[in-house]
């Protein structure tokens, strides 16, 4: 019998195109690691079926995304109807990279196992009814942990928020932790142990004490929100080293007094929001108010501030809003912004102005 030739042409071709083919089918443990998962839930939205009807590559399965050597790389389930706990089986996936899981409805709390995973950079477990305490850091976890984003918002997170935990936390740049019922006070250790963190959103949960004068420490933090909480102090000065703050909101403590220190804000000339509103600062506005040229919203209504309005604030020509009620403001903003515009609306909008732009003892 004589043997086909194949021309060692051909026969190059064809191995160049086996060996750059990637494998698309994920491993045995990477399937048994995502039916753990599967098996943790009481309620699976349909997903089980859907994964039955897919076949046996778990690269192909609903709301799972592999990478080119058919590693899992993400794994999407937001708004899928999955109630029950999360497996820490998730964890176990060497490749994953991005974890969804918002809008559900989980028991339980969050496996420490996805907070300090070895590969995972962004985990969001947003509006899933998740409880109990956030996960502490772990004796055994000593260097740092890869994760960048973290969103854990509209939760039932209790207890005291953690310190320690951000100490493996280097690469986090957004840390959403709103809207739950955390404890305690704002983590000194946040901008020592979080050198590239750009947003910090604490806002309505139970946190107390003063604001850390560390978060000055934050050089890249533009986003800082902790309003609806039971902060008090002042504001530290050390807070407008900040300086690439684009949004500081710290509305409706109550606690909350001092003077805005005119010297010091003008550092915050990136700002594009600034709300106080709903504590209790006094004083005036300052002069200096007018240096931040790109402001376009500006609430401070509900303290004790009063004095004239300063003549300055007609050069933040971006405001789109103005919220001074419930003060002792004096002055005519007519003379710095179309009067008709403030009343009429929509530019700028001026929260407790009269029909002649008047704020005298504003109401």
């Amino acid at each position: 019998m004589r043997f086909l030739t194949v021309p060692p042409v051909v026969l190059h071709l064809f191995l160049l195109l086996f060996l750059a083919s990637p494998a698309t089918a994920c491993t045995k443990q990477e399937k048994r690691n995502l039916l753990q998962f599967l098996a943790g839930l009481s309620q699976d939205g349909g997903l089980a079926a859907s994964w039955r009807d897919n076949g046996t590559d778990c690269c192909e399965w609903e709301g799972v995304v592999c990478n080119g050597d058919g590693a899992v790389a993400e794994v999407s389930l937001g708004s899928k109807g999955l109630e029950g706990r999360i497996s820490p089986s998730l964890a176990d996936l060497t490749s994953l990279l991005h974890v969804n899981l918002s809008y559900n409805s989980f028991s339980g709390g969050l496996p420490p196992e996805l907070m300090f995973s070895g590969s995972i950079i962004v985990l969001d477990v947003s509006f899933s009814r998740l409880n109990g305490p956030l996960p502490e850091l772990p004796y055994l976890v000593t260097t740092d942990r890869p994760l960048q984003v973290l969103n854990i918002s509209s939760n039932q997170f209790s207890s005291e928020f953690p310190s320690a935990t951000w100490k493996v936390m280097k690469n986090l740049i957004a840390l959403n932790a709103s809207n739950n019922s955390f404890t305690g006070h704002i983590p000194s250790s946040l901008c020592i142990g979080l050198p590239s963190l750009a947003l910090l959103d604490l806002c309505y949960n139970q946190l107390s004490g003063d604001i850390p004068n560390t978060l000055g420490n934050c050089s890249k933090l533009k986003v800082l929100k902790a309003g609806n909480n039971h902060i008090s102090g002042i504001l530290p000065v050390e807070i407008f080293h900040a300086t690439s703050l684009e949004y500081l909101s710290f509305p409706n403590n109550g606690g909350l007094q001092g003077e805005l220190d005119g010297a010091h804000i003008v550092k915050l000339n990136n700002l594009l929001t600034l709300d106080l509103g709903g504590n209790s600062f006094s004083g005036t506005i300052p002069e200096s108010i007018g240096q931040l040229r790109r402001l376009e919203e500006l609430h401070l209504g509900s303290n004790n501030m009063s004095g004239e309005l300063p003549s300055t604030m007609s050069n933040c020509t971006n405001l789109k809003t103005i919220d001074l009620k419930i003060n002792n403001f004096s002055g005519n903003l007519g003379k710095q912004f179309d009067c008709t515009a403030a009343v009429n609306q929509p530019f700028p909008r001026v929260v407790g102005a009269s029909a002649s732009c008047l704020l005298a003892k504003t109401s």
